[in-house]
């Protein structure tokens, strides 16, 4: 049988409890454009993917389940994250709870198997990140080579 091949993904949602809190509370430790919002949506832009944030009415709070975040700088974010006082998960990685209790683990992109196209970072306006050079290996390791 034949079957699909997962190949990325296209966005994520978190449950919040108000829209706008949810947008402020991001926009302190990470700088983006908005997608688009709504009264119970709002979309954070991730270049060809985005994060939704879902107006609810009951919040439970995650565990394990957890997403990682990608951002162009971990230790900038940490930092920021740290001077708004957020409940870290770990003290291994910048791992936090948002205020909704989503918990959120923050990677570095030069650190990871993750490469967006190079046109999507240009048209991003980080046309100049770089991967380290274990990532690098990583990835051409699995015939992904970043370089070319």
């Amino acid at each position: 049988m034949t079957k699909a091949r997962a190949v990325d993904v296209n966005h994520v949602a978190l449950e919040v409890g108000d829209i706008d809190e949810a947008l402020a509370f991001y926009g302190q430790f990470l700088e983006f454009e908005l997608r688009g919002k709504s009264e119970t949506m709002g979309f954070i832009d991730l270049g060809d993917q985005f994060l939704a944030l879902s107006k609810v009415d009951e919040i439970s709070r995650d565990q394990h389940r957890h997403f990682g975040l990608v951002v162009s700088d971990k230790e900038l974010a940490r930092k920021s994250l740290e001077d708004m006082g957020v409940e870290f998960a770990s003290s291994r990685f910048v791992d936090f709870y948002d205020p909704w209790g989503n918990r959120i683990e923050i990677i570095g992109y030069d650190n990871i198997q993750f490469s967006k196209a190079p046109n999507v970072l240009k048209g991003m306006g980080l046309d100049a990140l770089a991967k380290n050079e274990k990532a690098v290996q990583e990835l051409t390791d699995k015939g992904m080579d970043p370089r070319e």
